[in-house]
């Protein structure tokens, strides 16, 4: 499927790889991040687009010499991280339980964070710079250590996986954890006090922006990309602790070695060439999708989930969707379905059954065939999976 242009009257148009007509909110947000005067060509929505806090969730929004903190969000960095195994599924047989259980005695999963802090984390070069960043999170530092290598909550998981081959694929998805957060909370309240001292008349408080070569655009882009760091060696850690415990129970604690390992973020900003030019480009909820890139989108719990390669289609910025979207929010879910439902929608996979997840329903989001389909000049599928562990922030 290719875009579709939005009928909006704005300065720059929104191209939309959505097959479903947005709702007049998603419209109004579409509208008014493309009335921004920095916005560069147009706004690209990718086909899981849905509601975010300034900007949607699933836009990709290239701009000269200026960047919005808030269309970054608040969980830098967060992303996806696969390895595929050289493991076949009948080495499986009657371990997934104790698979599961070892996971969630070993990688810290909601509020919790390790009790002991490993070499490979204290040694991670990040710390060298910890001093350099906002003066609110230096106090957080301990906190950050102790999180290094921790899931997180919402929707964030740890999942063992089956592709059509019956090979085993590792994949998780998390972020920058509570540093990420309080980084992007102290940069989105430095935007909006500024916007306020200059009276700006912004369409959305949320898209305050810092304007390149400023103090405060150099701050945010050093935390910004610092945090954006951290999350990527986080999955990192998480995945090797993941790696050795499966070689624990399929290879008696034999190291293998991946056959294919991908790592991208789905929220974060970068600088690019696009069309020729320099560009920021910011992905809330999106993946880059150069014909170099690998790329992983999940469905929910219960469904299947595709590493793909990009095909660099211009248009998108060189992106992608980052799964398959919320349908409804996490209160709607909770009213609509109970614990009944949840072991109906995921059975045959072994993970929590109760209602702290049931907010996580596969019926809470959108079809992930559907998304996928949307988006054929995006992406090409390298390979199909479905899970059969599955373990929720």
């Amino acid at each position: 499927m290719a875009y579709k242009p939005l009928t909006l009257s704005t300065p720059k148009p929104v191209l939309s790889w959505a097959g479903h007509d947005l709702a007049s909110q998603e419209m109004q947000m579409a509208k008014n991040v493309a009335s921004l005067p920095f916005v560069f060509k147009h706004v690209a929505l990718m086909p899981d687009v849905h509601l975010g806090k300034g900007a949607l969730v699933g836009s990709v929004i290239a701009t000269k010499d200026a960047i919005i903190p808030a269309a970054v969000g608040v969980d830098i960095g967060c992303g996806m991280c696969a390895i595929k195994t050289p493991f076949q599924a009948n080495q499986l047989e009657g371990k997934l339980k104790k698979i599961r259980q070892e996971i969630e005695a070993i990688i810290p999963v909601g509020f919790n964070e390790n009790k002991e802090v490993e070499t490979k984390v204290t040694n991670w070069q990040g710390w060298r710079k910890f001093s350099d960043l906002h003066s609110g999170v230096q106090r957080l530092e301990t906190k950050a250590l102790k999180q290094m290598g921790s899931l997180g909550g919402g929707n964030h998981f740890i999942e063992l996986c089956l592709d059509t081959d019956e090979q085993v694929w590792l994949m998780l998805h998390s972020g920058s954890r509570h540093i990420g957060n309080k980084l992007a909370e102290c940069h989105i309240h430095t935007g909006k006090e500024l916007a306020k001292l200059a009276g700006l008349k912004l369409p959305d408080p949320d898209l305050a922006y810092f304007v390149a070569n400023t103090p405060e655009f150099d701050a945010y882009w050093r935390d910004l990309q610092w945090a954006q760091n951290y999350a990527r060696f986080n999955r990192d850690v998480m995945m090797s602790r993941f790696k050795g415990i499966v070689e624990k129970h399929l290879a008696g604690g034999k190291p293998c070695k991946p056959l294919l390992t991908v790592n991208c973020h789905h929220n974060y900003a970068e600088k690019e060439i696009h069309f020729g030019e320099d560009v920021y480009v910011t992905r809330k909820g999106a993946v880059r999708a150069t014909q170099e890139d690998y790329g992983i989108i999940p469905g929910s719990m219960g469904a299947k989930s595709f590493i793909v390669r990009g095909k660099g289609n211009h248009d998108s910025f060189c992106s992608c969707s980052h799964g398959a979207g919320r349908k409804m929010s996490r209160a709607k879910a909770k009213k609509e379905f109970d614990v009944a439902d949840l072991i109906q929608q995921t059975e045959g996979i072994e993970c929590r059954k109760d209602s702290g997840v049931i907010d996580e329903i596969p019926s809470a989001y959108k079809p992930i065939e559907e998304v996928m389909n949307q988006q054929t000049d995006l992406v090409e599928i390298v390979a199909t999976l479905k899970q059969v562990v599955c373990v929720k922030g």
